[in-house]
């Protein structure tokens, strides 16, 4: 299995896209203001304690308070407090974790009331974005991913990768990390250290005690709060740390500057695979290039069709998603209804796995796949799920079929699912049914080009139009392309793109920026 990633940076936003074998199979995207906040570190104050819930709400800056829970504030808190008041009340002078004394363990049954008090100062780590009507879930646990280690401060155990089988590795690195790392840090070793060198690891740990240093000192200097003591890297160099193994052929992106930023990031953690990062300069939009725009259009929606007719209903309530099986209009198995149920199920179970890690759904999932009436079939249909399921990084759990032919399934929920409309108003009528003859479309275009061209003096500047509009304004040799060239300047291009619908129309300067030359009045009548 080759894997591939695209990343496609507009103005907006940033959309990344991962392949495996070509087939689109995780999909992220967010605002280019927008920050990923999971991972990161605030200094906050205490704002309210819920006994009842044996938790309090904290302010971290976000439109509803973050969450913290006693059982989140870790064994180690009455360490982690006494540091933290010690080396805020001194501005001037920073004392290392390496020499601190540890305090005894916070106990399992203990009360919030009893640990916290309000206005109290805390440095938390957001573990869950806030989803729906939930402010974000805050820890007190902290820690500093790497791409083989994790630092977690106040420790002093050392953890490797359940994934890592072999008893020998596993005693080499921990017995590795116990000699190079100092007092009062605890590691967990991640499944990619395996086989890794001990000046590789040693280096990455170099990295992360100054991450945590630099965020103490950071939470030393604030004076004001909540202050962001730590963030976490950008969301692509992030989904690259926990994403990256050496099966990637390429990572594409069509950005300057983030293609630095991660030319920078991969050289740093794989030197040898700094090759397959590359820029992406095409005419094409990215995503069409690489036949993503087409799968995303197809892989999203309330209904996904996935083999010979079959196809998936999903629906996204509050407390959970529910996801049907139907065979639509496929034809009868010559083995019997048994054998056909049990084809439209496997097939539902290979394209669920999928829908699971590409839409990012979390919490409960409930899945009604066609009734089947032998329990070897059922065992099958499960067992396929489970295979499925294994490449998804994502904690999860299983469950057999029940007596009504139900799978019943939970996956961990970090962040909100993504969920992308593809469905709009259409962009020719604003939603009113009414267009002008489409005869006359060109026309349209030829005025607003005329515009640009005279009026707005723009020299180089392309317009994007959907691709069947595209190949008749360039059919011919002497196309309208060439004629409106000769009459506006040689400046004008014409991209198909896939992500337009049949009469819309975007128009870019030489910057990449959009120029909206859109008015709604242009199709009354």
């Amino acid at each position: 299995m080759t894997s591939e990633v695209i990343v496609d940076v507009q103005p907006q936003e940033i959309s990344i896209a991962l392949l495996e074998d070509k087939r689109l199979m995780e999909f992220q995207k967010e605002g280019r203001s927008e920050s990923f906040s999971v991972g990161n570190i605030y200094l906050a104050k205490v704002k309210k304690l819920m006994p009842g819930l044996n938790a309090c709400f904290v302010n971290v800056g976000f439109e509803r308070d973050a969450f913290l829970h006693y059982l989140d504030l870790g064994p180690q808190f009455n360490s982690y407090a006494k540091y933290l008041k010690q080396v805020t009340s001194d501005r001037k002078k920073f004392y290392p974790i390496s020499k601190t004394t540890n305090q005894p363990e916070l106990p399992k049954d203990g009360s919030i009331q009893n640990t916290l008090q309000c206005g109290q100062e805390i440095l938390v780590q957001i573990v869950k974005e806030p989803i729906s009507t939930k402010g974000p879930r805050l820890t007190c646990e902290i820690s500093f991913p790497g791409r083989f280690l994790v630092l977690i401060p106040f420790q002093d155990k050392v953890s490797v990768s359940s994934k890592i089988k072999s008893a020998e590795e596993r005693a080499r690195l921990k017995q590795l990390i116990q000699s190079i790392k100092p007092k009062n840090f605890g590691v967990i070793v991640r499944t990619v250290a395996e086989g890794k060198r001990v000046a590789e690891l040693d280096t990455e740990l170099k990295v992360l005690l100054k991450r945590c240093e630099d965020t103490f000192i950071k939470a030393q200097k604030a004076t004001t709060l909540p202050t962001l003591a730590y963030e976490e890297t950008s969301r692509t160099v992030a989904m690259l740390r926990d994403l990256f193994n050496p099966s990637y052929e390429n990572i594409y992106i069509n950005d300057e500057e983030v293609y630095n930023e991660v030319k920078d990031y991969v050289t740093l953690i794989a030197p040898e695979s700094a090759k397959i990062v590359k820029f992406y300069n095409g005419k094409l939009p990215i995503f069409d290039n690489f036949d993503v725009t087409k799968q995303i259009k197809s892989s999203f929606g309330k209904t996904v069709s996935y083999k010979q007719g079959a196809y998936l209903i999903i629906e996204h309530t509050e407390a959970l998603h529910v996801v049907d099986v139907n065979s639509g209009n496929r034809s009868k198995s010559k083995d019997g209804q048994e054998a056909n149920a049990l084809d439209v199920n496997l097939g539902a179970a290979d394209e669920l796995a999928r829908q699971l890690r590409l839409r990012d759904m979390g919490g409960i999932i409930v899945v009604d796949f066609i009734d089947m009436n032998l329990a070897e079939d059922r065992q099958k249909l499960y067992e396929r799920m489970c295979e499925n399921m294994k490449k998804d990084r994502a904690r999860h759990n299983i469950l057999p079929l029940s007596k009504f032919g139900l799978m019943q399934i939970t996956r961990q929920r970090v962040r909100p699912v993504m969920d992308v409309n593809v469905e709009e108003v259409c962009p020719t009528c604003f939603g009113k049914g009414v267009v002008k003859s489409s005869f006359l479309f060109t026309d349209i275009l030829e005025g607003k080009i005329k515009v640009m061209s005279e009026n707005l003096k723009f020299k180089n500047f392309s317009l994007h139009v959907h691709p069947y509009v595209a190949a008749y304004i360039n059919k011919g040799l002497y196309s309208l392309k060439r004629k409106w060239q000769l009459k506006y300047g040689w400046g004008l291009r014409v991209i198909p793109s896939q992500k337009l619908a049949f009469l819309q129309y975007e128009f870019y300067d030489k910057e990449g920026q959009e120029i909206d030359m859109k008015e709604e009045f242009e199709i009354s009548n």
